[in-house]
């Protein structure tokens, strides 16, 4: 039996390149990188960091909640900085969204040269697992 796979669009400037905001297999989420973005391309929050972050926070756990999922689903965040310096303030979003779960996920920060626009200074992958029990 093969698992069924659904999607959830980007709805951004950026789909024409062939991609979905996350894709669940299964039990399994994943979720795109994520910017502080809006369907037109804008950029929100520019120069803001903490602001960025929080904001794709809330598009990725719209989009797992699309799928069936909820923000106690993820297992893992990759997070993606213009200026590492900057870490603390994306750490902060981070931890407000997940530090208070009995299991935060496993996540990452990494710093970049740059992403797609100049005005982005922040994009965060995530992965879900749905429905798991030990």
């Amino acid at each position: 039996m093969v698992a069924q796979k659904r999607g959830v669009p980007s709805n951004r400037v950026w789909s024409k390149v062939g991609y979905s905001r996350a894709v669940r297999v299964g039990n399994l989420v994943e979720i795109a990188g994520c910017s502080a973005s809006g369907p037109d391309g804008q950029i929100l929050y520019p120069g803001d960091m903490y602001m960025q972050s929080k904001e794709i926070i809330k598009i990725i756990v719209t989009a797992l909640a699309e799928l069936g999922g909820k923000p106690e689903d993820i297992i893992r965040t990759r997070v993606f900085l213009t200026d590492i310096s900057q870490w603390e303030a994306a750490g902060r979003a981070h931890g407000e969204a997940f530090a208070h779960m009995d299991v935060p996920p496993a996540s990452a920060f990494y710093g970049v040269n740059e992403l797609l626009h100049p005005d982005m200074l922040i994009e965060v992958e995530a992965m879900a697992i749905i429905g798991n029990e030990l």
